[in-house]
């Protein structure tokens, strides 16, 4: 499996209404150094439909600017559609941290 796959798979894991970080999955895929990695692979995710990148978050809870998918504000709707609340300052709340 590569490390793109292995990428996709704990991220296809990511409850609905709930978010991860980049660095989380890197660690779940054995290098917490792949952060950037990880949200190279999710840019180029083959398939949103399975692989809910908007479910990923940076360490301090934002959207992406650069979501590959729509834009942040797509982001942070898909997010909302799932149930996931935002606080005063556009962060996930801490409690849909998986």
């Amino acid at each position: 499996m590569t490390v793109f796959e292995e990428i996709y798979a704990v991220v296809g894991r990511i409850p609905k209404g709930k978010v991860t970080t980049y660095g989380n999955i890197a660690r779940l895929v054995g290098n917490p150094r792949l952060s950037r990695v990880v949200g190279y692979a999710l840019h180029v995710n083959p398939d949103p439909e399975r692989i809910p990148c908007y479910r990923v978050v940076n360490r301090f809870g934002e959207v992406s600017k650069a979501f590959a998918f729509g834009g942040e504000n797509m982001q942070v709707e898909l997010l909302k559609a799932d149930g996931v609340e935002f606080d005063e300052n556009g962060r996930v709340k801490k409690e849909y941290f998986w």
